[in-house]
Order: C-alpha cells, then structure tokens, then sequence
C-alpha cells in the first residue's frame, strides 16, 4: 500500500510538472514586434500598457490614443486642443482614467476620467519649466521629474491620483549642464518610498530618494556623459534589489559603447555591464518576468536579454522610443515615430 501511494504522488508529481510547463513553455527569444494599425502620424513617445488589451498612449500634436482590444481598434483625440504640444508621458490607471505630461511649454499635466473624451489641466509649470515625465506608485502616489530650475531639480508629487501637484522643496540640485531626457517617459522609477529619477547631459547621475522625496542621494555613474546628447534615457526594476538604465547618445544611434549599466543594491552603486552591450542609443528599456528577458528597445532596433542585462541580442530592426511591460505583466508593447505601436511576439 506504501509503495503504492508513493507512486500515485510521484506520478501527480510529474503530470503537475508536464502541466506546468504547457502553462509556461520555456522561450529562447522573442520573434519580433506585431506592429498594430493606428490612426495616428504623431511621433508615440508616452505609453502605458495596463494589461493585454487595454493600453493608452500619447506624443506629438496633442495626441492621445486609447484600445481596449489589444490595438484592433483605438479611440485617439487631441488634449484640450493642444495640438502643437508634445505630451511624452502618460500613465494609465484604467480604461477610463489617464494622466498625460507635456515635454515643452506649456509646461502642463492633465487628466481624464471618461477615456479621454475630456481633459482637465491640473497642474501648469512656470514659463521656463520642461517635464520629463511621470511614475505612479498605486496610481494614487506619483511623482513627475522636470529639467532643473536655477539649479533646483523640479520634483512634483500628488497624494491623490494626480488631483493636485506639489513642487518638493526637498527637491535635490543640478550641476550646470545637467537635465533629465523625455525621450520615453521613463527616466524616472517609483517603489514604494522608493523614487529614482536620472540626469544626462553634463553629468549622468541617479538621483535616489528612500523616503518618499524627503531627503535625496546622487549616485555617479559610468554610462556615456559629457555631451547635451549623452546618458541615462530609462531605467527599469528587475527582480529583488536589482535595477537597470540604458541610454547612449541620441546623436550617434549606432554606438554601442557605456550604453548599458545596472545596480544590484536598489541604485546605492552602479557598474558598467561586462557582457554583448545594446547594439545602440537605447531610450526605452523593460524587464518581463514571465521569460526572465530585459528588452531594449531605440532608433535603430529591439535588443533583449535573458541573463539580466548582462549579455544582449539584437532580434529586431524595428525602432522604438519607448517599451513598457502592461500592469498585469502579461505583455509587453513599445512605440514610436509615426505612429508607430507595437506588441512583442515570442
């Protein structure tokens, strides 16, 4: 009877396994990109993937977009009829409900509550303000990152789901020369009490706050600096207390040179990666768990890893600005020059 009820569990044991593994096939590596069809010229640069099929974006002309199947279909309008405005960034917090961020002037955040058929302006930076972009931590706490004013980062935050905007006081300094890139909306990365937020430019530095904004330490850092066009474009959480950024020079698409570097102790340090670096100007990058992949995506093409961020491959020629992983963690979708949107394939 013992023997007999031992092989009856290991027999479970093994179909539990086998079953397991139809669920999650292991994948070598993605495909490519499955480029969606979308009624819009303007260059996509914000992007907020909530699951599989409901994803909202935004970019040039004043432009936001908006599907709930997966990009069969896409409501689009223009934000309060700014269509002369570049609005990089967006976050959504669900089909009805977003938060777009201007990159230029007017210096201005708005929000929807009914899927983008209205806006309202909830907040309006002074004359010479340029935000980079937005990170929401349960989409009631978020933070924006704005270039540096008399030498004083502009760092907002909302407690209330981007209701109302607060300029920190505690908001850290800049070095002459330095800014933040708004090439993807994601140069700044929240977690908790967590906020890191990067500079380029000058100095390519990692701002990092463990207390909501309250108190800030800058982390030096060895990607490519020196030149207005140089540094930390996006950053990215991986697993455990791991991060990562990539960047390059925006000037130069196909250097692959101090592009990539990763912290292994939540931004307190960061090392150059050692490994098959992106095979260029990086602007966006994200991590999808599901395969253990980092995907990177610029100008010139689509990279990814599968060794956390050490060793990369190009699999795609298709260009990108920006790549985000949905909420949900199920997908994982970039965007681009016009018009462009697209969904990962593996």
């Amino acid at each position: 009877m013992k023997k007999r009820l031992l092989l009856v569990v290991a027999i479970a044991v093994i179909l539990n396994s086998c079953q397991e593994n139809r669920k999650h096939p292991k994948i070598d590596s993605p495909i490519g990109w499955e480029i969606m069809e979308v009624p819009s010229d303007a260059s996509i640069r914000g992007l907020s993937p909530l699951t599989s099929e409901i994803i909202w974006a935004s970019g040039s002309k004043g432009t936001w977009l908006l599907t709930l199947d997966g990009g069969k279909t896409w409501s689009t309008g223009v934000i309060d009829g700014l269509d002369s405005v570049d609005f990089r960034d967006i976050e959504g917090f669900s089909a009805s409900t977003a938060i777009a961020v201007s990159a230029g002037q007017p210096a201005v955040i708005y929000k929807t509550i009914d899927s983008g058929k209205t806006w309202q302006k909830k907040y309006q930076g002074p004359e010479e303000a340029f935000l980079d972009g937005i990170s929401f931590f349960k989409n009631r706490k978020g933070y924006a990152i704005g270039d540096p004013i008399d030498g004083k980062w502009m760092v907002l935050e909302t407690m209330d789901g981007g209701e109302s905007w607060t300029w920190l006081e505690s908001s850290p300094s800049a070095e002459s020369g330095e800014g933040s890139f708004a090439a993807s909306g994601s140069t700044i990365l929240t977690d908790n009490e967590f906020i890191w937020f990067s500079s380029g430019g000058s100095k390519s530095k990692i701002y990092r706050s463990k207390d909501g904004g309250h108190r800030w330490e800058i982390k030096a850092t060895p990607i490519i600096q020196g030149e207005p066009s140089q540094g930390i474009f996006s950053l990215s959480k991986l697993d455990n207390d791991n991060l990562i950024a990539v960047g390059g020079d925006y000037l130069q698409p196909d250097l692959s040179q101090k592009n990539a570097i990763y912290s292994p102790e939540l931004g307190n340090s960061w090392e150059l990666l050692s490994g098959n670096l992106p095979t260029g100007y990086r602007s966006g990058v994200a991590y999808f768990p599901r395969h253990h992949w980092v995907v990177s995506v610029g100008t010139n093409g689509s990279d990814f890893s599968k060794d956390g961020g050490i060793n990369w491959e190009k699999f795609s020629d298709e260009g990108f600005h920006a790549v985000f992983i949905d909420k949900s963690q199920g997908s994982i979708w970039a965007s681009g020059a016009g018009g462009k949107i697209g969904r990962l394939i593996y």
